[in-house]
């Protein structure tokens, strides 16, 4: 866990030319979330999506299958991930709706600095086409 968005800015630094998208979870991501210092500091115009459920999913979702309501230390209270962001001088938004992502990824492809995706998502969304309860 944490490993995905510094090996997004490597990648963007060995590869300036390309499209570089760092995908993260939120608890995933706060573990190097200051890397978005040295984002910035270098000029490492990368895109990183946080999908933000509030949870260490993973984690919640193996409680959950072994040890039904018995969930402990997932939950997790999150910053705004796009204030973030913009603390540190990058270009952070905010997508609440699945129909608002078309935009915000066009807006984050023409944008000449770094980039974080704030994915606003439910806690029972776990992974693409699976829920955590289901």
């Amino acid at each position: 866990m944490g490993f995905g968005f510094p090996a997004g800015i490597a990648a963007k630094l060995v590869h300036p030319e390309r499209d570089v998208i760092a995908v993260a979870g939120d608890g995933c991501f706060l573990m190097t979330a200051q890397e978005l210092a040295t984002a910035v500091q270098h000029q490492v115009n990368l895109i990183t999506l946080v999908i933000d459920n509030g949870s260490y999913g993973t984690i919640r979702m193996y409680q959950e299958r072994q040890y039904p309501h018995r969930v402990m230390a997932t939950q997790l209270r999150n910053p705004d991930f796009a204030e973030y962001a913009r603390a540190f001088g990058a270009l952070g938004i905010t997508v609440e709706k699945t129909a608002e992502f078309p935009a915000a990824l066009a807006q984050a492809r023409s944008a000449k600095q770094p980039v974080l995706i704030h994915i606003k998502t439910d806690v029972e969304d776990i992974l693409p086409g699976q829920k955590l309860t289901t």
